[in-house]
């Protein structure tokens, strides 16, 4: 019982010196939508923002003093595996897909893995927030938002479903014929690849079809008019009611140009206003067709190779800054599955590459940052140092599309951060060795 109210008494202290106040003094602070302050200060009080501006006093607060650094809020990677994925050749340590093709009741965020290996390295570039994604099939359940500090995934959660993820079939066909087709490959005449996209495509229709009679029905319920009856509801169906209300957004992912224009389409016969295409390979060909839809792009392949023989060395470099420069909101994101929860920290320079060719600074920063949240519908909460705003910030020693600034410190809803990693404790293992 003593050891009980120990820990009882500990866990009291522990929240109470997390709601205390501490003045960020001195800081370049990079506010995103108010300019830059520098030198700047930025109050933080239980977990929040309470003050940003120049001289500010400090009262009570314990001062941090950030002189000659750069505070920025902290990186949010909106399309990701992290948590969900730890290595790839090793099945028990990858949690991202469940069985079958049509999963909208799976929530991502309980099978977050808090003890990540690939969390702590994403963190020490600078991210604070990630958006844990399903995979598997045409429309894998919901995806969750996280902090990347806590010690469980309860602790993590920040919107547990955020966004419905929907994988748009392939539009594009395989014209090889059966010679060229190598390694054990399945050939298949064109006509009967289009078939199989016809049946893909009506069946993604009569899946939401369905899910929308059932959204009415319970509207109508709801409202008394008839209906369905709360005891007569379908976890699956009543899964898909917050995004066909439109209460979050869908995320449409697709690549090629041909997926896309279809994806934005049919959300829009469909009525559909909050949609994210996802990958985006190919989004800069359709940028007006974006533009008008108001719809994000979360972007992935700024490293990746030119699509066709006829495409420029640069177009994949060059893509964020057609898609802004025609009114598309860019966020950047390395994608899901594969080597991306590992290769999360270098999202920073998919952006610092953009911006080395033609992309402004600041959309470079705010896709890494406030485009993240808005597609999130977390702007209201992350993406600025805005007064109001949760306290995840970090504190870097230069330009954060800098590849050489080094990220110093970093605050999570206004806990000091810790940014040791595998990587750190290595790299101070051999560091010592034969000394």
């Amino acid at each position: 019982m003593n050891t009980i109210r120990t820990l009882a008494l500990l866990a009291t202290m522990a929240c109470l010196a997390s709601a205390g106040e501490i003045l960020l003094r001195g800081a370049t602070v990079h506010t995103v939508t108010g300019g830059t302050l520098s030198p700047g200060d930025v109050r933080v009080k239980d977990g929040v923002i309470a003050e940003v501006g120049t001289g500010l006093a400090a009262g009570g607060a314990r001062v941090v003093d950030l002189t000659g650094l750069h505070l920025y809020p902290g990186l949010i990677n909106p399309l990701s595996s992290l948590g969900l994925q730890e290595i790839g050749a090793v099945r028990a340590t990858n949690d991202t897909s469940e069985v079958g093709g049509w999963s909208p009741a799976i929530d991502a965020l309980i099978a977050v893995h808090a003890d990540s290996e690939l969390i702590p390295v994403a963190r020490a570039n600078g991210f604070t927030h990630a958006l844990a994604v399903p995979m598997g099939g045409t429309v894998p359940g919901h995806s969750s938002t996280v902090r990347l500090a806590g010690w469980t995934w309860e602790e993590m959660a920040v919107r547990r479903r955020t966004a419905l993820h929907v994988f748009w079939p392939p539009m594009e066909l395989d014209l090889r014929s059966r010679e060229e087709i190598r390694g054990g490959g399945e050939w298949k005449a064109p006509d009967k690849q289009a078939e199989e996209r016809r049946a893909r495509l009506k069946e993604l229709d009569e899946f939401f079809n369905e899910a929308e009679a059932y959204r009415k029905a319970r509207d109508a319920a709801k409202a008394g008019n008839g209906g369905i009856p709360d005891r007569e509801i379908v976890p699956a169906w009543e899964a898909l009611l917050p995004a066909l209300r439109g209460e979050i957004p869908v995320f449409l992912h697709a690549s090629e140009e041909r997926q896309i224009r279809a994806a934005v389409a049919w959300a829009k016969a469909r009525g559909w206003s909050r949609c994210v295409i996802a990958g985006g390979r190919d989004a800069w060909r359709c940028a007006a067709l974006l533009a008008e839809a108001k719809v994000t792009v979360v972007y992935d392949a700024t490293f990746g190779l030119p699509p066709r023989d006829t495409d420029p060395y640069d177009v994949q470099y060059t893509a964020a800054a057609t898609l802004v420069k025609a009114g598309v909101p860019v966020a950047f994101s390395n994608g899901t599955g594969g080597w991306a929860a590992a290769d999360a920290r270098n999202i920073p320079y998919h952006a610092a590459q953009s911006a080395a060719f033609g992309l402004s600074p600041e959309d470079a920063l705010k896709g890494l940052t406030l485009a993240p949240a808005r597609a999130l519908g977390l702007d209201d909460r992350l993406g600025s140092i805005e007064t109001g705003k949760e306290a995840s910030l970090i504190a870097v020693s230069g330009d954060i599309l800098d590849i050489r600034s080094v990220v110093k410190q970093m605050w999570i809803a206004g806990e000091d951060t810790p940014l040791e990693s595998r990587h750190t404790r290595l790299w101070e293992k051999y560091r010592k060795r034969g000394k």
